[in-house]
């Protein structure tokens, strides 16, 4: 038995001909950057997300960056955010010229934490400090608590960027991921739940000038050729990669139903004793990106599937505040417990609409096996 982490090719075979014929379409058109293939995506990603307006761009990274730069934030500020996410949020902040701060997280889904962030916001405030944006992560397809978030950010007038990276059909309360804070950032990285074949971002919001600011800054800060009026980036989701992901946006809903399906078999067949499985919120649609669960010895879990011939990987293993490239923060180990905790113990098992049902029973049993 081998069971891969993830198979791209296998969702490609489901769509192959669409896939083809729509790229052969960019290439006889002869345009491949800023075209009407991208015009046409940003309208249909923005319209599913219930944003107004969507701003294609090179990067989920580049999303972050330029949603970050163009909400004001710069050399010298503040962004709250939370330590168990990928390294990019932080690079992102980082890129904009500010310092990240960070808030611990709800331990049963991962996310920021209310309570915490709004004493992190009132320190700071006390402190001095200077917060321009708060960076919820909706993490491995659960959104973050966004009405509390919200709430929270609104009493100390600080405005909520999503990272929604890994939240493609993530809905909080109805509202879908990507419309609920001032900007929504979402990357295309091959295996996200709406994957490019390449890398690619986006930005949903429903400011109007915020749009055309973020329009600016992706191409040189131009607002008509060759007339840059702001000091600008070079960041653009290209006509192939958009013309790919309008194929792919009409299954999304299907993935992630299928994505739920597969979980919920997980979880009817792993034995609860020693794993922790998943949580859902209960005004949460978990989008499922990932399945992650939780054991004290997950090492040696990991080593026991691989020996049996199952993929798995940490969706992180290390908390950005305790990697060498951020220990000018000087937050050490113990600075954030639930974080850190929950990278000693999480383990992500493969689930991808193309994984049978079969494949599901067979990693459980392992899993049991294990753990007996």
């Amino acid at each position: 038995m081998v069971i891969p982490f993830f198979d791209l090719k296998a969702q490609l075979l489901t769509i192959e001909d669409e896939i083809k014929s729509t790229v052969n379409d960019v290439l006889d058109s002869g345009w491949f950057v800023l075209g009407e293939r991208l015009e046409r995506f940003e309208g249909e990603f923005a319209s599913y997300c219930g944003a107004a307006y969507g701003i294609g761009v090179g990067s989920g990274t580049e999303a972050l960056h330029l949603a970050l730069v163009a909400a004001g934030v710069g050399p010298g500020d503040e962004v709250v955010t939370v330590p168990n996410t990928a390294v990019p949020t932080i690079s992102a902040i980082r890129f904009a010229g500010a310092r990240p701060v960070f808030v611990d997280i709800d331990p049963s889904t991962y996310t920021i934490d209310p309570v915490k962030l709004s004493t992190c916001l009132r320190d700071r405030a006390e402190a001095g400090g200077r917060v321009k944006a708060v960076v919820p992560v909706h993490l491995y397809g659960q959104s973050a608590d966004m009405g509390a978030v919200l709430e929270i950010c609104k009493a100390h007038s600080v405005p909520v960027i999503e990272d929604a990276c890994q939240a493609h059909g993530t809905e909080d309360n109805g509202k879908k991921a990507g419309s609920m804070g001032l900007m929504g950032c979402f990357s295309f990285y091959p295996s996200k739940n709406l994957g490019a074949y390449g890398d690619g971002g986006f930005v949903t919001t429903s400011d109007p000038l915020l749009a055309d600011s973020l329009k600016e800054l992706r191409n040189y800060g131009q607002k008509e050729r060759y007339d840059s009026v702001s000091e600008g980036f070079n960041s653009r989701l290209d006509e192939v990669q958009a013309a790919v992901l309008s194929v792919k946006l009409k299954y999304l809903d299907n993935w992630v139903d299928r994505r739920n399906e597969l979980a919920s078999l997980y979880d009817s067949l792993i034995d609860h004793e020693k794993v922790t499985l998943p949580v859902t919120r209960d005004s949460s649609r978990h989008a499922r990106h990932l399945y992650v669960i939780r054991h004290p010895e997950r090492d040696a879990l990991m080593a026991y599937l691989k020996e049996n011939g199952v993929s798995t990987l940490i969706h992180y293993p290390i908390p950005v505040h305790m990697q060498q490239a951020y220990r000018w923060l000087g937050l050490g180990e113990g600075s954030f417990t639930e974080a850190e905790k929950a990278a000693r113990e999480i383990l992500s098992l493969p689930l991808y609409p193309e994984l049978t049902d079969q494949d599901v029973r067979s990693i459980a049993r392992l899993i049991n096996e294990f753990t007996k």
